[in-house]
């Protein structure tokens, strides 16, 4: 029953809201009124399939709370042909590269959802308080899922800091007014220089939804950082061919960030979420020096157990002959380069 009860009121969630108006050519990923994955161009899953699986799901349980030590940043910055990278939480990265502080997909919210009483709700905290991140400079979204864009902590950090916030076309409808012009969308092959810096947003196989009215009106994709060092940031996005692609054009990475979690079950999951052996794939693909596995060990968005997806990474490399270059960090935890 309370099942039952949270999908009918998520679904009266999502029937209340509206969605972004394009202002964008039609192109080999964009019909004129939605973007697609041109190789992938019917991933949708329709509500009816939602319903599905939410309501026949065998998900395992998590605990309903796992302690940790919060952690404090050691360096406000790192100097020039430096690299630190700390994992928050979820897909929450903070990189410091060349003076520069970086976060992926910030999330400080305690749900995954519109409303703060439903939806799926943290179950570790973020490895570092809010209040103990350092000046950040860019933030990267991905998409604009509730679990990577993050509405009420992004606007906590343009108040602080004042950042500018790179993502997807599309994605500064879902911001306050007076957020907006912090908010630089991109289209996919598009770059932003700054300070030093070349980002540059690349195609993921994944798709976009916030409301019953938005599905795939928000461009959703990837990122490539250049400095002194290469780094990828993978976001939400299931296998194919471009992170071959990302390497051809890139030639390899130093560091890739790469999800290993939310991939059960895979009848409904694997076209949007890579499962850990696709993640050591993806890692190979990439000709990335050292991976980082993220989305994993915070949120139950999906059916799999807590700790699965670091078992079962196990099990990749060793199958892949792939070592310690595939690393997992706990919340707060750091990695200096």
């Amino acid at each position: 029953m309370n099942k039952i009860k949270t999908c009918i009121l998520l679904i009266l969630l999502l029937l209340s809201c509206s969605s972004p108006t394009l202002n964008k050519e039609v192109s080999d990923h964009f019909d004129g009124k939605k973007f697609f994955n041109p190789d992938f161009p019917n991933m949708s899953k329709s509500i009816f399939t939602l319903l599905k699986w939410k309501l026949t799901s065998k998900a395992a349980n998590w605990p309903k709370t796992v302690n940790i030590d919060q952690q404090l940043i050691k360096n406000k910055k790192v100097s020039l042909n430096k690299l630190s990278v700390t994992f928050i939480n979820h897909a929450t990265v903070l990189l410091q590269i060349d003076g520069l502080n970086i976060l992926t997909d910030p999330i400080w919210s305690d749900r995954t959802s519109p409303v703060s009483f439903v939806g799926p709700k943290r179950v570790k905290k973020p490895g570092v308080k809010f209040d103990n991140i350092p000046k950040i400079d860019v933030i990267l979204i991905s998409h604009n899922h509730y679990d990577h864009m993050d509405i009420p902590t992004l606007e906590r950090f343009i108040n602080r800091d004042s950042p500018i916030v790179l993502a997807g076309l599309g994605s500064s409808h879902y911001f306050q007014d007076k957020y907006k012009s912090k908010v630089l969308e991109l289209d996919w092959s598009e770059d932003y220089f700054f300070k030093g810096l070349r980002f540059t947003f690349l195609p993921s196989k994944h798709w976009s939804k916030r409301t019953a009215f938005d599905e795939n009106k928000c461009l959703w994709g990837a990122f490539a950082i250049e400095g002194s060092k290469k780094i990828y940031f993978a976001g939400d996005t299931g296998y194919a061919d471009h992170f071959k692609n990302a390497a051809k054009t890139f030639e390899s990475f130093y560091l890739s960030l790469i999800p290993i979690g939310a991939y059960e079950p895979r009848w409904f999951m694997k076209d949007a979420h890579m499962n850990p052996e696709e993640a050591i794939k993806a890692h190979l693909d990439l000709k990335s020096k050292y991976s980082l596995g993220i989305h994993h060990g915070t949120f139950q968005l999906t059916d799999e157990g807590i700790n699965r997806p670091i078992e079962e990474l196990k099990k990749a490399k060793e199958k892949y002959g792939v070592g310690d270059e595939f690393f997992v960090l706990e919340n707060g935890a750091s990695r200096d380069f």
